[in-house]
């Protein structure tokens, strides 16, 4: 039997973990024994706990409790935490999700002592190396055993970064392998939402019709932190608002409503304040963003998730960040990037709004989950 560890830390991996999860407790039971260890640096309830019970994910059999802090102290403790767990346990590999610290910390931790490491949402790029995340999933792609890409275009960066060539080996003699595997987000967004259809009441909570509402999620800190963006971003969302009167759903991630006060211009933050039409709510659970996304009438997001479930849903978005790491549904007309410019926020919301939106299969067949299993099954059985 096959021993696996798998890290995570924010309320994506979570997400994502669910998927693979699912594939271990089902048609891989008996041949792989999953542990989880959860490294705490989403520590807010809403964020990250509530996601266990209401995904069906076990609780983790290590936490962290690492919290908030400076990256390169919060990464330090993710390595020192971890490293105890695996000198501790024998694993034959650790699962590491997507770009965060804890993905970073965990490819350092595991790397170092010679155990092998499978990266899920391999390949991604947006050529920015001010992104955190950027560095964060190159290190991780660098240091993996096993990539696995969600689509064609992250299978063919690594391929331009000579992963197709490499001569890296491993200590026991592997080779580093790259698979597309296709995204387990897809996956799941398959998966749970007939159960958002049954178990979510937020459409109702909020007095919601299909297509009615616009969904926002903002909190990259390029954004939150800025207040030149921030304000363009909060302008354009209310005059789309009040001048199409169309409600905006906005679920505040906690430090974007930590930094509204004080990083808005105080006019823009007076409007905000007083306008009916902008619904400002608590982080939402998965499946009431799941409702959300499925309901609305496009999204605007600087979340490279949420851009996915947006496409996932058919519903189109546009991307509050200069670039995208999902470039595919920019390449097919189903999201637009404006970054913070206000008046590109404005052209491509009515633009949207004027024309129809194709959404062809670009994230696998919902299936991801369980050929990355099988491929470690398969190398490592």
């Amino acid at each position: 039997m096959i021993k696996l560890l798998t890290v995570i830390g924010a309320r994506p991996q979570i997400i994502k973990a669910a998927a693979i999860s699912r594939a271990v407790r089902g048609p891989f039971a008996g041949q792989v024994k999953e542990k989880i260890l959860h490294t705490g640096q989403h520590y807010d309830a809403n964020m990250s706990e509530v996601f266990f019970s209401e995904l069906g994910i076990p609780q983790p059999d290590y936490n962290l409790g690492v919290g908030s802090g400076r990256h390169g102290e919060q990464t330090a403790k993710m390595i020192v935490g971890i490293e105890q767990v695996l000198l501790q346990e024998r694993f034959d590999g650790v699962i590491l999700y997507g770009d965060t610290n804890s993905t970073l910390a965990g490819v350092v931790a595991a790397s170092k002592l010679h155990i092998p490491v499978f990266h899920v949402e391999a390949g991604l790029r947006s050529f920015n190396m001010a992104m955190p995340e950027e560095i964060n999933r190159i290190v991780c792609d660098q240091l993996s055993t096993i990539l696995f890409t969600p689509t064609e275009t992250a299978y063919q960066n690594l391929m331009r970064e000579g992963f197709g060539e490499s001569k890296a080996t491993f200590k026991d003699g592997r080779k580093r392998l790259v698979c597309n595997s296709g995204d387990v987000m897809y996956d799941n967004s398959l998966y749970f939402s007939a159960i958002a259809d049954k178990h979510s009441t937020i459409l109702e909570q909020l007095n919601l019709e299909k297509e009615g509402f616009i969904l926002a999620t903002i909190h990259r800190d390029n954004n939150t932190d800025n207040p030149a963006r921030l304000t363009a971003i909060f302008r354009a969302l209310l005059d789309i608002a009040e001048g199409a009167e169309v409600k905006v759903v906005l679920p505040l991630h906690p430090r974007t409503a930590k930094l509204l006060p004080g990083n808005l211009e105080l006019h823009v933050y007076e409007r905000l304040l007083k306008s009916r039409q902008i619904i400002m709510i608590p982080p939402a659970s998965f499946l009431d963003m799941i409702a959300l996304e499925k309901n609305a009438r496009l999204v605007m997001t600087d979340s490279g998730g949420v851009q996915k479930e947006a496409f996932f849903f058919e519903r189109p978005s546009i991307i509050l960040r200069p670039e995208t790491e999902w470039i595919e549904i920019v390449e097919h007309g189903a999201g637009t990037l404006a970054d913070a410019d206000y008046d590109r926020i404005i052209a491509a919301y009515s633009d949207f709004i004027d024309r129809k939106v194709t959404f062809p299969k670009l994230f696998g067949n919902g299936h991801a989950s369980e050929k990355i299993i099988n491929t470690v099954c398969e190398l490592y059985a």
